[in-house]
């Protein structure tokens, strides 16, 4: 009962990390504010915590519109009368270079995955202090470090939640407020167990990249996520948290030789 008697909110969280992470805090103890724009699944959410034991309630939530993200704040005071934990993980981008990608796909992929970090913190940041401090968990990507092709929203989102992350732990720290990041490397979804039904060769061939050999679950980030909202991080703020089996943690041209079946006597 890590989170018990916490109060936390997470924007994206009728499926997908979110979901896992929703479903993991209120396992822990915590009143969780399912928040998204899914009206169909964001219910879902809640009625699988409830019948797990815990205690959840849905606001439909468009992180595009600041009255929404106001709104969703207010539901949450108003539901369970206090703040503890924020964590903005709401999601959507479009593929492209900064050359073939269309203005409006970049504002609203910039909008929900940075703007809204900066709304939903806006908003939230003075009942965390009224409630004595609290923890801001964004949701960024190993991305947010290293570019991969034709991702040009999503790779600048991504950077720019890492380090709005730092600003606003620097800013409020004082007040009691920590904020972190967490970047995931591949985690498959709902929508990536679907895709891997229809190719299921693709599991084999991308956990190749992976020191671990799998692909990441959601409920991976959600312990993460749980440590960051949980007193076991007091000391923990402005930092971004890689959780991605390795990806990231060997050179190029390790890698190109693992591929290349030269250590293969080694690593198998």
């Amino acid at each position: 009962m890590r989170l018990a008697d916490k109060v936390a909110i997470i924007t994206g969280s009728a499926q997908g990390i979110g979901k896992g992470t929703a479903k993991l805090f209120a396992q822990e103890g915590a009143k969780v504010v399912v928040a998204d724009i899914d009206a169909t699944r964001g219910p879902e959410t809640v009625e699988e915590i409830r019948a797990a034991g815990g205690e959840a309630a849905f606001v439909h939530t468009d992180v595009e519109q600041e009255d929404a993200i106001k709104e969703m704040v207010r539901f949450a005071i108003d539901r369970y009368g206090k703040l503890n934990v924020l964590m903005n993980n709401a999601y959507w981008n479009k593929g492209g270079t900064v050359v073939d990608l269309e203005r409006a796909d970049w504002d609203k992929s910039v909008n929900v995955m940075v703007r809204a970090v900066y709304l939903g913190s806006k908003h939230a940041i003075p009942h965390l202090i009224q409630a004595g401090g609290g923890s801001i968990i964004n949701t960024a990507s190993v991305h947010g470090y290293l570019a991969a092709a034709r991702s040009a929203a999503y790779e600048a989102s991504k950077a720019a939640v890492i380090n709005l992350s730092r600003e606003i732990a620097v800013d409020f720290g004082p007040q009691g407020i920590r904020c972190n990041a967490i970047c995931p490397g591949w985690i498959i979804t709902e929508r990536g167990e679907e895709m891997l039904k229809r190719h299921p060769e693709a599991y084999d061939r991308n956990i190749q990249f992976y020191p671990v050999r799998r692909g990441g679950r959601p409920i991976d980030i959600a312990y993460g996520a749980l440590f960051l909202a949980s007193d076991e991080s007091t000391f923990v703020t402005g930092h971004a948290l890689v959780i991605d089996g390795g990806l990231t943690c060997w050179l190029q041209d390790s890698l190109g030789y693992h591929l290349e079946g030269y250590f293969k006597g080694q690593t198998q």
